[in-house]
């Protein structure tokens, strides 16, 4: 029941995720580059420092975690963080060329099965001594394979989209519509995204042992991961305010408001994600395969959720029957995969 129970939570944070990118259509009369920063500080910074809080019992600081006892351990956090920033920022371009659905699902596959796979064999050449690489047994690989099928068969009926659709038809349902551009990028895009669960592994033990309980041991490691993609995001979109001249946006008081109520849902949003993802694994600690596996889960119904929406958002409109049956397929082996691992 607890599995059940766990699995529920992380499903629950991969929808709100999903859906975080509804409240940024309401920002008014801001740059992509003032309203990505200003959603950042609360996605990135102020909620992951809520959630940090928890683990700290009382009588402590989150000061004593991060101190030098651990300086190699956060640094490697921080800079898998930084290089995580990259991705997100290309995980903006890869929707804006595929759409939420094909974008979101080509990105997050990517990043599902590298970031499961680079945490344990980095930190086995790190700290051999460790035996991280132990935790990748045949459940794990072959959920992750079956995770990437998943994805695969989405991305066929991507194809198949592209190839069926005239250009008029693709530009309705995404503005920009790119299929070999936005491939391109979504596949940079999962890769440096898996940099994510690469630096919560280097962070898994700033906690405070025993003190702290199971679900919320992974916060402090998911601070410093999004501190570190804050610090690219903020070089990259303070430089697109010079280069574009839209530093007025911070001035325009008019808006701030309704700006900010909807950057801090979309914020808000996003980082349930990985809140729901410490939670639920808290509630999987019997079952180490779905432990090690609990972030390619996340990925992969974050790829389910992603495409019911493209599906509202009516960006499959105008395809075939046979085009929706093949995403239909991938979608129904994406959820298989997050079962798969404790019916081996």
């Amino acid at each position: 029941m607890d599995i059940i129970l766990g699995l529920i939570i992380i499903a629950i944070g991969a929808f709100c995720q999903s859906s975080c990118y509804v409240p940024i259509n309401r920002i008014k009369d801001w740059s992509w580059e003032s309203y990505w920063i200003v959603q950042g500080v609360f996605a990135w910074l102020l909620l992951p420092l809520l959630g940090a809080l928890l683990a700290v019992p009382a009588g402590h600081s989150l000061a004593e975690l991060f101190s030098s006892d651990n300086s190699f351990n956060i640094l490697m956090t921080v800079v898998f963080g930084m290089l995580w920033g990259v991705g997100g920022l290309t995980f903006g371009l890869s929707m804006r060329y595929l759409g939420v659905a094909l974008g979101q699902s080509i990105a997050l596959g990517t990043c599902a099965g590298l970031g499961t796979v680079m945490g344990p064999v980095l930190l086995n050449l790190f700290f051999p001594e460790q035996d991280a690489l132990s935790s990748l047994t045949f459940s794990v690989i072959a959920g992750v394979l079956v995770t990437l099928l998943g994805i695969a068969i989405i991305g066929v009926a991507g194809s198949m989209k592209s190839a069926s659709l005239s250009e008029e038809e693709k530009r309705a349902a995404v503005k920009d519509f790119n299929f070999p551009k936005g491939l391109a990028i979504a596949l940079l895009a999962g890769f440096m995204s898996g940099c994510f669960n690469v630096g919560l592994a280097f962070g898994a033990d700033i906690n405070f042992g025993e003190l702290t309980p199971d679900m919320y041991k992974t916060l402090p490691a998911t601070l410093l991961v999004t501190v570190g993609g804050f610090l690219t995001n903020a070089v990259y979109c303070f430089w697109q305010n010079s280069r574009n001249n839209t530093w007025g946006d911070y001035s325009k008081g008019s808006v701030w408001g309704n700006n900010a109520l909807f950057c801090l849902l979309a914020g808000g949003l996003w980082y349930s994600q990985f809140f729901g993802l410490s939670l639920g694994k808290g509630f999987l600690t019997e079952s180490p395969t779905l432990m090690t596996l609990s972030f390619c889960i996340l990925m992969a119904l974050n790829v389910v959720f992603s495409n019911v929406w493209g599906i509202i958002l009516k960006e499959w409109q105008g395809c075939s029957r046979k085009t929706i049956t093949v995403l239909v397929v991938g979608i129904a082996v994406l959820v298989l995969s997050c079962f798969l691992p404790q019916m081996i």
